[in-house]
């Protein structure tokens, strides 16, 4: 599961990437910077991992782990091959979520594309070039769906009248996830994967003395009320102040934190809210003392998928699996407390895995 990190150049997404992974990639003061997409694969945070990992001491403690993808700046007219045009809009294609990185920061050493600073007008220009994007997505499919007419099935009837309706709200600035889609209009917007249905959370990029004002930052309202009405995330943070945070003693970061009036760092927020943003949930697995492994899943995944996700033999060799929840496991001190309490449960290929499940798979070699 992969999250694509976008914005306009010069936004501070690859400072971010930076931040985020400890990878020192490059992230000079130039437009496209970054061409090719910079991967890292981040670990998240988890306090009943630890728990289980105190608990069991195994030689592995493994943790979820998330992938960010770095991907390059865009700019006016990339739907109709301005910049990196066409490249940059595939490597979209390939992630599941975005986060949007908006600029809020005043450098005049660092250039901004557009002269100006206005982070909603920024975010018009990104969601402007996928809207249209999807539209040519749109088209090509709607030649296809013209020529089935001819045969007089009322299927493609029906598929043409939903591509016109989906084609008007683009049209109109409405990107596709915010449009209200029956269940064939979703199945065709799953099958022609585009841009603007993927879900996207904001991160306003601001400097430091901007993190203690939020108030009385110009236009910040405009992006609260943006985000608000889409429904989506909005994060707070800097990510010039992130990067300085990594090299920094626990007890100093303290110190910075408290001096900005911060609870904690801005990546853990935005680290947590990735994940949620791909609709993810957490099982773990305890493999006597060699691992105790947190994996992500998609919510609602069937346990015989989840013990494929362990290993392929476990799926293929499924019999049954044996869980208890974090909660009920940490309630009743472990797992002989759960067992006498009545909470291990046996459960079959069908079960629906909650997060916070710890599973025992039982499997044929």
């Amino acid at each position: 599961m992969e999250l694509g990190i976008i914005g306009l150049p010069n936004s501070g997404k690859s400072t971010l990437f930076n931040a985020l992974t400890e990878a020192g990639i490059s992230a000079d003061n130039y437009p496209f910077c970054t061409i090719e997409p910079n991967i890292g694969v981040v670990n998240v945070e988890d306090n009943r991992l630890e728990k289980l990992c105190q608990e069991y001491n195994p030689e592995d403690c493994t943790p979820a782990p998330i992938k960010f993808v770095d991907i390059a700046g865009l700019v006016e007219g990339a739907s109709k091959g301005e910049g990196l045009g066409n490249k940059f809009l595939s490597h979209i294609r390939e992630v599941e979520a975005i986060i949007h990185v908006v600029r809020f920061f005043e450098d005049e050493n660092v250039a901004h594309v557009s002269g100006d600073i206005d982070p909603v007008q920024d975010i018009k220009i990104i969601e402007n070039e996928l809207i249209e994007a999807d539209l040519e997505t749109l088209r090509r499919r709607q030649e296809k769906t013209e020529k089935m007419l001819k045969t007089g099935e009322d299927k493609y009837k029906e598929e043409m009248k939903i591509i016109k309706k989906i084609e008007q709200a683009l049209e109109s600035g409405i990107p596709v996830r915010l449009q209200k889609l029956n269940d064939n209009a979703r199945r065709l917007a799953n099958e022609l994967f585009f841009l603007t249905d993927k879900p996207v959370l904001y991160v306003a990029n601001m400097s430091e003395q901007q993190l203690t004002e939020l108030n009385n930052i110009e236009n910040f309202q405009s992006l609260k009320n943006k985000a608000e009405n889409e429904e989506a995330e909005l994060i707070e943070l800097s990510a010039v102040f992130e990067l300085e945070l990594i090299d920094l003693e626990t007890d100093e970061k303290e110190i910075f934190l408290n001096e900005l009036g911060l609870e904690e760092p801005g990546l853990k927020k935005l680290i947590q809210a990735g994940y949620e943003l791909l609709d993810l949930i957490t099982f773990y697995t305890v493999a006597g003392g060699r691992e105790v492994r947190a994996t992500p899943i998609p919510e609602g995944t069937e346990i015989i998928k989840a013990a494929g996700k362990i290993h392929s033999s476990m799926e293929e060799g499924f019999i049954r699996a044996e869980v208890v929840n974090f909660k009920d496991w940490d309630s009743f001190d472990g797992m002989a407390g759960a067992r006498d309490a009545g909470k291990v449960r046996i459960e079959g290929k069908d079960y629906i895995v909650e997060d916070g499940d710890i599973c025992h798979f039982r499997f044929k070699d």
